[in-house]
């Protein structure tokens, strides 16, 4: 122990307990500590009820068959079924061509706009700061956050499907329509992780000799990755789960179509279909649940990359 710590008077145990706060910021600590309990509560009980009712209304429909087996054309039985028709084949529930679907259009999606909304968002906040042009980008960045899904269903439908004709509708389409719904969320999610980054890892990295690239690449980017996946992640939840743009761009069908050509499905155009045929609810309740746990798996593997890849920078 060196002289100026044997010399420094001992911190008062008061200060270390808080106690020494007024009665009035303690009470004020406390009032906002309950409401944000109290907050927490309101928007889980709401969430906890809807997750109980997906998952008990559709885990009965789920079996080996739902995962490998056409989606089955539930008119038609429950028709059969009104009109007395006994010999009909029984109803086997499958949605391997909508899982399949959802895989290929937002994994494509995933890969347009995720690197292109990370390079978007590392020359706005590393390179053009308030320029111009970096201004006019982040207001159309703004912009486009706040249009409708459905918008972009139909700008890809114009300029994509229709001059296509019959061929028009695919996966690709509804590609491009998820991607543009994810490139701004992207963009604006990055650019913010990015400013958290504290401007004295960017000076070390330069003082040593580092060019601007190497230091975004090297120290900037690992910093801020954990955020950065945070919010591709909410990308992503939002284009799975969108339904209007894919209605418009990949139409519906209830046969497996494993390529990016062609009429395909996902599991939110197969919920709104089956909402709207007699019988088909157990079939809308068991593509919901497909979709969250979907959603929730992709979303536990990226933290899981995440993680081991701090640790290794670490």
């Amino acid at each position: 122990m060196t002289t100026i710590e044997q010399d420094r008077p001992p911190i008062p145990e008061v200060l270390l307990k808080g106690s020494a706060l007024s009665a009035g910021r303690r009470w004020r600590n406390r009032l906002a500590t309950v409401f944000m309990i109290t907050s927490f509560f309101v928007a889980a009980v709401p969430l906890g009820f809807v997750l109980w009712t997906v998952i008990s209304k559709g885990f009965s429909v789920i079996s080996a068959d739902w995962f490998t087996k056409d989606i089955p054309d539930v008119a038609s039985s429950a028709l059969a079924s009104k009109f007395g028709v006994t010999n009909a084949a029984p109803v086997v529930y499958g949605m391997a061509p909508a899982i399949v679907g959802t895989l290929l259009t937002t994994g494509l999606a995933t890969l347009l706009a995720v690197p292109l909304g990370i390079l978007g968002a590392i020359y706005l906040n590393e390179y053009g700061g308030t320029r111009r042009f970096a201004r006019l980008l982040r207001f159309f960045t703004d912009v486009m956050v706040g249009v409708p899904s459905v918008i972009m269903g139909v700008f890809l439908y114009a300029v994509w499907v229709v001059p296509r004709g019959v061929n028009g509708r695919s996966a690709i389409a509804g590609a491009l329509a998820l991607a543009c719904l994810m490139l701004p969320i992207v963009v604006r999610s990055t650019e913010e992780m990015l400013r958290l980054v504290p401007d004295s890892l960017r000076e070390a990295s330069l003082a040593l000799g580092s060019r601007r690239s190497r230091t975004t690449l090297t120290v900037v980017l690992p910093a801020a990755l954990p955020g950065i996946t945070s919010g591709c992640m909410l990308a992503v939840a939002r284009a799975a789960g969108e339904t209007a743009p894919l209605l418009l761009t990949i139409g519906s069908t209830r046969f497996l179509n494993a390529s990016f050509n062609g009429v395909n499905t996902a599991l939110p155009t197969q919920i709104f279909s089956n909402v709207t045929q007699p019988g088909g609810a157990p079939l809308a309740w068991g593509a919901g649940l497909t979709l969250i746990a979907l959603v929730l798996i992709f979303t536990l593997l990226a933290r899981f990359v995440t993680s081991r890849f701090a640790f290794q920078q670490s």
